[in-house]
């Protein structure tokens, strides 16, 4: 369950240490715990900023913050919105 082909013959696989929806629910018991709720954060703020380095996903690759911020997205619990430097995410 933590192997997934990223391509149809085979070739090229992606690993996870964490399903998308576990980094989720990380990122999103950071959010309540830091009552964070109603708030925009650009992607590099969660991954890359001061108030997450101590945090499991500080450092996370956009591709899987993406596929968790899109697990949180699927319980309405976060929106994935387009900002003018890139992509951020508004928490519920």
């Amino acid at each position: 369950g933590n192997l997934e082909w990223l391509d149809k013959n085979k070739t090229s696989f992606l690993i996870m240490w964490r399903r998308p929806e576990e980094w989720g629910k990380l990122i999103y018991q950071w959010v309540s715990k830091n009552g964070l709720t109603n708030s925009v954060f650009t992607l590099y703020e969660l991954t890359s900023g001061d108030d997450t380095e101590n945090e499991e996903f500080h450092g996370l690759d956009e591709t899987m913050l993406l596929r968790a911020l899109q697990a949180l997205q699927q319980e309405h619990k976060a929106e994935i919105i387009t900002l003018d430097d890139g992509r951020g995410v508004k928490f519920f």
